[in-house]
């Protein structure tokens, strides 16, 4: 097996196992601390720094990257979330609402210096294979770990009755140290890591396609979570009568075959011959026909027509052409980035991506509130036909 392959394979399989564990985690704090009674607003609370230190985490984690190296990033967020993991196994008493947001917030600056370092990797290490290459690697490894994730929600509530809460961290934090020491022997030392030491004003890009990509994955992501977060769960609870479990099994397994798509992005999408992935066009066209499910779902909804068969629909065809923009664009960003400055290109695009999650999270609960879940899916629109727009400008080769 070919170095650049073997290597590839252990970051993917680390970045599995990290994925696991960051859902399974966020599954073990919703049960448990809804067991302990805590209300779904302290329970909103105690992710509101996992989402928010994510924007600060990408713009360091991606210079960090660039003097230290890809492999020390991704290990060194692998630590922290085994101390994250930890940290919970406390008594309940010392469980306060800032104790367990600060485990969280540990947690969610070690997600996001993984993913990160996983994906920036990936441009180094696949070596000359041409960009089609580069595209099925990206998608795969992307694809993997959103499926990954859906099936985490599974493993936590799993682990949560077989062993406790408690268990079930111990269990996480084992597993995860093992994969930890296991990548650190095999992966080689100073991947993505730049001759010259990086300063700190070089992780804005200065290329105008990075810019505007990362200004349409803003957009991109707040189209999502502005409807998917919150309004969607409360309103198929509260609205359609689904019980807490028909809830959570449904988005898990939306969350996996969303990672399914994502994964066969590259066989699904006619990219251009000789070799070369997507470009500009495909990430307009893509943008632009995403723009018109949310709208369609809002105007279904406004008509009448039944609640249940329209959302199960609509958010099946939502997935599939979602899943297509983003793995288009997490192809992009790299195809896009010189290898020596991938690390901080990526860093700087996943802040926005971050920032993105961040503002889709806080309107998906103030917009349900004010305008129920229509008013919801016409922002998401508005954000979908915002990056579509910010796309017009991307190139349509590579840069």
């Amino acid at each position: 097996m070919e170095q650049g392959l073997r290597n590839y394979l252990v970051v993917t399989g680390g970045y599995w196992a990290f994925t696991v564990t960051d859902g399974a985690i966020r599954m073990l704090v919703v049960l448990y601390f809804h067991l302990l009674g805590y209300s779904p607003f302290e329970v909103a609370m105690l992710f509101l720094f996992y989402e928010f230190f994510g924007i600060v985490t990408n713009l360091i984690g991606g210079w960090l990257g660039a003097r230290i190296g890809l492999n020390l990033t991704m290990h060194i967020g692998m630590a922290m979330q085994v101390l994250a993991l930890l940290m919970l196994t406390v008594p309940d008493a010392w469980l306060s609402v800032p104790y367990v947001m600060f485990a969280q917030a540990l947690s969610g600056i070690a997600k996001d210096l993984n993913k990160m370092s996983a994906k920036a990797s990936v441009k180094t290490l696949s070596g000359e294979g041409g960009e089609s290459r580069l595209f099925r690697w990206v998608a795969v490894l992307t694809g993997s770990k959103n499926a990954l994730k859906g099936a985490g929600f599974f493993v936590g509530a799993a682990l949560l009755q077989w062993l406790q809460f408690r268990g079930a961290l111990f269990v996480l934090a084992g597993m995860l140290l093992a994969v930890l020491i296991i990548t650190f022997v095999m992966l080689p030392g100073g991947v993505g890591k730049m001759k010259r030491k990086p300063k700190f004003s070089q992780v804005f890009s200065n290329l105008p396609a990075i810019n505007r990509l990362s200004a349409a994955r803003f957009f991109l992501f707040g189209s999502r979570d502005v409807w998917f977060v919150v309004a969607l769960p409360v309103f198929l609870y509260q609205v359609l009568g689904w019980q807490f479990m028909q809830v959570g099994g449904f988005l898990a397994l939306w969350v996996i075959g969303y990672g399914f798509i994502q994964a066969s992005a590259p066989r699904l999408i006619r990219h251009s011959h000789h070799g070369h992935g997507p470009d500009g066009r495909t990430a307009r066209y893509w943008a632009f026909l995403l723009a018109i499910l949310p709208a369609a779902i809002a105007i279904a909804l406004h008509m009448g027509l039944p609640a249940g068969i329209v959302l199960v629909t609509g958010l099946a065809m939502f997935g599939i052409v979602f899943a297509l923009n983003s793995a288009v664009h997490s192809y992009l960003i790299l195809a896009w980035s010189e290898s020596e400055r991938v690390s901080m290109n990526v860093g700087f695009y996943y802040m926005a991506n971050a920032g993105g999650r961040l503002t889709g999270t806080v309107l998906s609960g103030w917009a349900y509130q004010q305008w129920g879940l229509t008013g919801c899916l016409w922002i998401s629109a508005a954000f979908v036909l915002a990056a579509a727009t910010l796309s017009l400008r991307l190139p349509q080769q590579s840069v």
